[in-house]
């Protein structure tokens, strides 16, 4: 079992902090909880900032015995920014045939993972993703599997072209011109979580514009979406793959997700073997604040599976 040792001390919260963990690749990353603790490593989705994991609900997991790490990805937020560009026709040739020269691939990502925790001198940790950061997990636990206690996987997919498919309704949203600015940014921001948010558990619309105001000014990078894009779209099928972990796994998933549907999170259950999946009736593409107890005792619950 794991040596997690729930608390009821305020959690430490550090700085935001960098790690140089590839040529020219920083992360920015923050820590909460107690350094002998148990570690848990958390990976933001999309365009994401680490702050999309909310600081209550990092709290919240210190508190369950964790010692939690949020960071931001390569070309979001503090991190590092790449600096070549991505055509036109290269996106579309991804989007077609899930073929085409990228700047980086998944693989990269969850190699940033790792290096991160080898910055923190951590052996292996519990590894949680959501939506991109779900494939991120996927990848570290298939590649680096001596380095992942746990795996929980939300919002996410297998990388297999026939499920986990966005709704139709999206397209529009997503490839309309993006306007500059930070309230261009804040008002498409809210536009397209009250497409793709949760309708069961809906969140504060002044929360939802706070967080997007932060977001922008923490750092916004156009063509870094793009890149990280074409990584989700030329990622493997990993299902065959999937089938040879035998770390415990967790698969959570809204019945009401348009960006990734439940297909691709019942898809991973099915292919990991002893997979638990946990399907939430009403929950969309997001980790709403109503969810964050249930989130965090099925992390807890997966996490104690483990060995110590």
């Amino acid at each position: 079992m794991s040596s997690r040792r729930p608390t009821t001390e305020a959690p430490a919260v550090s700085e935001e902090l960098f790690a140089p963990v590839a040529e020219q690749v920083e992360l920015c990353y923050q820590t909460f909880g107690d350094p002998d603790a148990e570690p848990l490593l958390l990976v933001m989705g999309l365009s994401g900032p680490m702050t999309w994991w909310d600081e209550a609900f990092c709290e919240q997991l210190a508190s369950a015995g964790f010692y939690a790490v949020r960071y931001d990805n390569r070309d979001t937020g503090r991190s590092s920014r790449y600096r070549s560009s991505v055509r036109g026709d290269q996106l579309v040739r991804a989007f077609l045939t899930g073929r085409a020269d990228a700047p980086y691939s998944m693989s990269d990502l969850a190699g940033d993972a790792v290096a991160l925790l080898d910055h923190l001198g951590i052996d292996s940790a519990h590894v949680v993703g959501v939506s991109m950061g779900g494939m991120i997990a996927q990848t570290v636990a298939l590649e680096h599997p001596s380095r992942v206690r746990s795996l929980t996987s939300i919002s996410s997919t297998t990388g297999r072209r026939t499920v986990g498919w966005q709704h139709p309704s999206l397209l529009p949203r997503l490839i309309a011109p993006r306007k500059a600015g930070r309230d261009a940014y804040v008002q498409s921001s809210l536009a397209m979580w009250s497409l793709i948010g949760s309708a069961g558990f809906p969140s504060d619309p002044d929360s939802l514009r706070t967080r997007a105001r932060d977001t922008f000014d923490r750092g916004i990078s156009a063509s870094g979406v793009v890149r990280q894009m074409l990584a989700i779209l030329t990622q493997p099928d990993r299902t065959a793959r999937l089938r040879s972990l035998r770390m415990p796994a967790l698969v959570i998933h809204g019945t009401a997700d348009k960006m990734v549907h439940v297909s691709g999170g019942r898809s991973t259950a099915a292919a990991i073997p002893g997979a638990e999946l946990l399907l939430i009736d009403g929950m969309g593409h997001d980790l709403p604040a109503k969810l964050f107890d249930t989130f965090v005792d099925a992390i807890a619950r997966t996490a104690d599976r483990a060995g110590g």
